[in-house]
């Protein structure tokens, strides 16, 4: 299985509707390791996903949709080699 990481930012209605909590959710539900964060200015998430290729595409279009109260407006993806992380954490 090919491994790939993709770094993503998302634009919209993506913080204050606890879209890193369910992002991380759903990473572990696909085995995803990385991480996510809240940028300044209040409308941007960049996240970090890493896994097999199947499971990082799924990730992305589940990023497409985002959290429940979510509006997300732009997903933008560049991917990069494979980096080495422990499980999928929320980053501040």
């Amino acid at each position: 299985m090919e491994k790939v990481q993709a770094r993503v930012l998302i634009e919209g209605r993506v913080q204050g509707v606890s879209f890193r909590y369910y992002t991380q959710l759903k990473a572990h539900e696909l085995g995803i390791t990385g991480w996510v964060r809240n940028l300044s200015g209040g409308r941007q998430v960049e996240a970090v996903f890493v896994g097999e290729k199947d499971a990082v595409e799924k990730m992305l279009a589940w990023c497409e949709r985002g959290s429940p109260h979510a509006r997300v407006d732009s997903v933008r993806v560049e991917y990069q080699s494979p980096s080495e992380f422990h499980g999928f954490n929320i980053r501040y």
